[in-house]
């Protein structure tokens, strides 16, 4: 899983299939981009202007639980 941030569009991408092409798009929500693969699978999302919608969008923190 790759999560980007391009400060130059304002896009945050979360990628969570690398390498994987995609089929479909949806834009569930305005600004909200969902991308699928062939069999129908979310490949990645992709937040619009991402610094009105995001805290810290040059920030991330990650986590398990167990």
């Amino acid at each position: 899983m790759k999560v980007l941030y391009d400060s130059r569009t304002d896009t945050l991408s979360v990628i969570l299939k690398d390498n994987t092409p995609i089929s479909e798009s949806d834009e569930d929500k305005q600004g909200v981009i969902l991308d699928y693969d062939e069999a129908g699978n979310l490949v990645s999302l992709e937040i619009l202007d991402a610094s009105k919608r995001v805290d810290e969008a040059r920030k991330i923190e990650f986590q398990t639980i167990e």
